[in-house]
């Protein structure tokens, strides 16, 4: 049997079988009892409901799980990767117009299959925990515009890839990790002012209390702003969010409509100083520095199996058979099943880094607005409105967490200033 194949198979039972582990220990960690930080905050009924959000998530995520596992393996071995290298193959085009046939294939199916989750996800769990604002038509007008960026960007990585695996000889794997690079820096530069806006409406924070407080602070802090927004977030959920945006001429401050009807100046501001501690610090140009050396590593990889015959035979797809030379745009994407042992662990070092940065943060926003206690009350509203698990298992939380868990995060405030625990402030 073919090793890959093996491995392949091996490494999604693996992943299948870790989830269900850990997604078991996460939900047997569950208690009723309030965390006494919380009590005051979060009443014991709707601390009751938090979890049932938990519990009915969970056990739908496994669902789907168990559903895609078996349809994976079975698209594997019996050939869907071949057949759809065959759709693609008939029109007779080169490479690059063949591998985007494909991949439109396989996206189109990926789509299919999992829009009915999507739509429980959205239309019934999220709505039944008071969670979703999001119409059919905004749903629908979504999914239409993902689809519009994928062609758009999605094919353009795909065309520009290929390109350089077919022409530029050994190095072609350096060639485009180089261009992928650059695209990447210039997409952080154009996404607040042309990508987002396509799905949520940005809208200058009106003149008042707040933006005179954000202004003042953003001053302080020698931090220039490209502008200061609002964003209609409450047409598809209720949750709150906020984040600091872009680079150079294209920073700026995105806060949703959710977070200023439920949040206090002061709290708004303390949310706001932890974003522009991720900045002052270093932080995005750190993770830009990682992803960039992380895509790098994952390109020159790929260039060991991306003309190993063996990998191809593991999915049934020819070796040969477009103009004489390998489908370089399926190798692409059967790299990826090999390249995810790799990927997972680079994916914890990412989290515990970004675990680490959030604390960091945290302290920054408590010492520049000369306190913690507004940041750990927008941290429990924020945990009491979406609903958060506020005691995820360890493991849960080492492999999946980017954000240290919302208790580890009031504790660590609390110890930087010595305050004490006080239930309900």
């Amino acid at each position: 049997m073919n090793g890959y194949l093996i491995f392949v198979i091996a490494l999604l039972v693996f992943d299948y079988v870790l989830e269900a582990v850990v997604e078991r220990l996460n939900l047997r960690r569950l208690s009723p009892e309030i965390p006494e930080e919380f009590r005051g905050v979060y009443d014991a009924e709707k601390y009751a409901k938090s979890q049932r959000y938990l519990r009915e998530g969970t056990r739908f995520e496994s669902l789907q799980s168990t559903i895609m596992l078996p349809l994976t393996i079975g698209f594997i071995l019996l050939g869907g990767f071949r057949l759809a290298d065959s759709l693609a193959r008939s029109a007779g085009w080169g490479m690059i117009a063949t591998g985007l046939v494909f991949a439109a294939i396989l996206g189109g199916l990926s789509l299919v299959v999992g829009m009915p989750f999507k739509i429980y996800d959205t239309f019934v769990i999220e709505a039944r925990y008071g969670f979703n604002k999001t119409t059919v038509a905004t749903f629908i007008a979504d999914i239409f515009k993902e689809l519009l960026l994928g062609a758009i960007l999605g094919g353009a990585v795909l065309a520009g890839v290929l390109w350089f695996f077919v022409h530029a000889g050994p190095l072609a794997w350096l060639y485009a990790w180089g261009a992928l690079a650059v695209f990447q820096l210039v997409l952080m530069y154009i996404a607040p002012v042309v990508i987002l806006p396509m799905f949520n409406k940005f809208t200058p924070l009106e003149d008042g209390e707040l933006r005179r407080a954000i202004e003042s602070y953003a001053a302080e802090q020698k931090v220039s702003l490209s502008g200061i927004f609002k964003i209609d977030g409450s047409k598809r959920s209720t949750k709150s969010n906020a984040y600091f945006t872009g680079f150079g001429r294209t920073k700026r401050i995105a806060l949703f409509d959710t977070l200023i009807e439920k949040h206090t100046v002061p709290e708004l501001v303390g949310v706001l100083a932890h974003e522009v501690g991720h900045y002052k610090l270093g932080h995005i140009r750190k993770f830009i520095v990682v992803s960039l050396a992380s895509s790098l590593l994952m390109f020159w990889i790929l260039s060991l199996f991306i003309n190993q015959p063996r990998l191809y035979e593991a999915f049934k797809v020819p070796f040969e058979g477009v103009h004489g030379q390998p489908p370089i745009y399926a190798g692409l994407l059967f790299f990826g099943f090999l390249y995810s042992p790799i990927s997972m662990v680079l994916g914890l070092l990412g989290n515990m880094l970004s675990r680490k940065h959030e604390y960091e943060a945290d302290a920054f926003a408590a010492k520049t607005t000369g306190t913690g206690e507004t940041m750990i009350a927008a941290l429990k509203k924020l945990s009491v409105d979406n609903l958060s698990n506020l005691t995820p298992h360890p493991l849960k939380v080492f492999l999946e967490y980017s954000h240290p868990p919302v208790l580890a995060r009031i504790a660590a405030l609390r110890r930087m200033e010595s305050v004490p625990p006080q239930a309900g402030d």
